[in-house]
């Protein structure tokens, strides 16, 4: 039986926000989705977060069989996102999280614990519909300067936004800004360490580190650039916990305190957290993998679940989030590596049992991961199969 609790927020906080438009400060890029406009009712913008893309060997080795089956050569990310790129097509601005650096074309490649990936790997994400992704992970700096550079560089040759990551002081600086048909959309991304490894001195810009009141003055700044609704990402959390980790539950009650910040999305920790309602606002701790294949793999690591957030313009220029959506997602390792769509291969009837099985459960463990901070009676949205 579906485990499904939630329902639609209704009553939330209102909040002034306080856009310059005439500022032209921050990286601003226009999506290929639009807000929705309705002629009887107020503009609505949805936001689509995902988990870590976390691009293993037995990952890049699908992308390299894939490609060769459709009579081609190198790597093709688009047929493991299929299964979800409806999903993220349709939301105005979808942000990924790419977890790990790129290589150059022919490589080498490395898997953990020190990565370096296909880059062909931006133009799957690209193709499976994302406006953008943030870059700061415990990976980050893997393969240092270089490493920091080319995947930037990939991102871009792909038409995809970045953030987290820089090439510069001043490419740090600047907040990077979604123009999602004239509503601006800052995308803000930090990470809680690199895995030992240091950032070079003087070069702390490289890579974002979690520092909340660093975090509260960016998010500031991108007002001042004139976001509207502002993104944070968070690479944070203890690996393979359910449960939001002292840290995290500090840090958020931190960040999310700020009237500059809307949302916080998390990651890392290779399992599915829960969703926590703050005033009007929402802290996603945890979204598991998106796309991922571990040496080890078993039900927690190939789990994840998409936050779909809605936010409904109040008055000009005023946001505030109406609706809290989780799409639960599964990563099919046999006989190929396939992202699922649970509610969708739940609700279709030609489903075989056998998977529908395996399916269902996944879905129920995850619906009960999502709802251990209050997210239900807060009206956090499972959605159901259909």
């Amino acid at each position: 039986m579906c485990f499904l609790i939630g329902a639609l927020v209704l009553v939330a906080g209102w909040r002034q926000l306080r856009p310059q438009p005439h500022r032209t400060a921050g990286a601003v890029s226009t999506p290929t989705a639009a807000a929705s406009v309705t002629p009887t009712g107020p503009r609505t913008l949805t936001v689509l977060g995902a988990g870590d893309v976390l691009v293993h060997p037995d990952v890049w080795q699908q992308a390299a069989a894939d490609a060769r089956a459709a009579g081609g050569a190198g790597y093709d990310f688009a047929p493991m996102f299929a299964g979800v790129t409806p999903a993220i097509s349709a939301a105005d601005l979808a942000l990924c999280h790419l977890e790990t650096p790129v290589a150059r074309p022919g490589g080498p490649f490395l898997g953990f614990p020190t990565f370096s990936v296909p880059p062909q790997v931006t133009a799957g994400i690209k193709a499976a519909g994302f406006d953008g992704c943030s870059t700061a992970s415990n990976h980050t700096i893997d393969q240092g300067v270089e490493g920091v550079t080319r995947t930037i560089e990939a991102l871009e040759a792909t038409g995809l936004g970045h953030t987290g990551s820089a090439r510069s002081a001043a490419e740090a600086a600047t907040p990077k800004i979604y123009d999602v048909r004239g509503i601006k959309v800052a995308h803000l991304s930090y990470a809680l360490g690199f895995n030992g490894l240091s950032r070079p001195p003087g070069r702390e810009w490289l890579a974002n580190l979690i520092e909340p009141d660093k975090i509260i003055a960016a998010a500031h700044l991108a007002r001042l650039a004139g976001a509207e609704i502002v993104v944070v990402s968070l690479h944070w959390g203890t690996e393979y916990s359910h449960a939001p980790d002292a840290n995290q539950q500090k840090w958020a009650a931190q960040i999310i305190a700020s009237p500059d910040i809307d949302l916080v999305l998390g990651h890392h920790a290779h399992v599915v957290q829960p969703f926590e309602k703050v005033g009007d606002k929402w802290v996603v701790y945890g979204m598991g993998n998106e796309l991922a294949r571990h040496a080890e793999p078993i039900n927690d690591n190939r789990e994840g679940v998409m936050a779909r957030i809605t936010f409904t313009e109040t008055a000009p220029h005023t946001w505030r989030i109406t609706r809290a959506e989780a799409i639960p997602t599964w990563v099919d390792i046999s006989p190929k590596i396939r992202l699922v769509d649970l509610p969708v291969v739940l609700g279709d009837p030609t489903t075989p049992a056998a998977l529908r099985t395996t399916y269902q459960s996944a879905y129920d463990r995850i619906a009960r991961y999502l709802m251990t901070r209050n997210a239900g009676p807060a009206g956090l949205v499972v959605v159901p199969p259909g």
